[in-house]
């Protein structure tokens, strides 16, 4: 049947989303950082020197939890703040070599938790996943700026 299990997609969506996201957050416990600081490195690592501002829209958070999770990155060593070139009251973002580091070792970590999680999926029903995911996401953003880079990692 065509339409069966349509009922419970936003249950589905949010149900793997959760459960990636615990898989990652216990698998990658390991390097001292939260769940936000991880999402918030990503984010740094494909968008270096991105203004502090833009950081709170790409995480849909507030500017002062942004704030906050920089400041205990800083103090960790994972990220450095700069003066933006054009306007010296702008804070841009940067991630350390230790941030680039781990970044690189997570990726692992990431890839592995994604192979659990597809297990039993074949190559085609792997890509037909990533293709609907995609378009959801395409259909449910029309007017609104996306995530360049997170489509563009998904079509790897």
């Amino acid at each position: 049947m065509k339409n069966e299990g349509i009922d419970r997609l936003g249950f589905l969506i949010h149900d793997a989303a959760r459960l990636v996201r615990r898989s990652f957050e216990q698998r990658g416990s390991e390097f001292g950082l939260s769940a936000a600081q991880w999402r918030l490195l990503v984010r740094l690592v494909k968008e270096e020197g991105v203004a502090q501002a833009r950081l709170a829209e790409l995480l849909e958070i507030e500017p002062i939890s942004v704030s906050r999770l920089l400041d205990r990155m800083e103090e960790g060593g994972w990220i450095e703040r700069r003066q933006g070139a054009a306007d010296r009251r702008v804070r841009m973002i940067f991630p350390t070599d230790k941030a680039l580091e781990a970044f690189s070792k997570v990726k692992a970590v990431a890839g592995e938790v994604y192979e659990k999680a597809l297990a039993g999926l074949s190559d085609e029903e792997r890509l037909a996943t990533v293709h609907g995911l995609r378009t959801i996401i395409d259909n449910l953003s029309a007017g609104e700026p996306t995530d360049a880079n997170c489509l563009r990692e998904t079509k790897k």
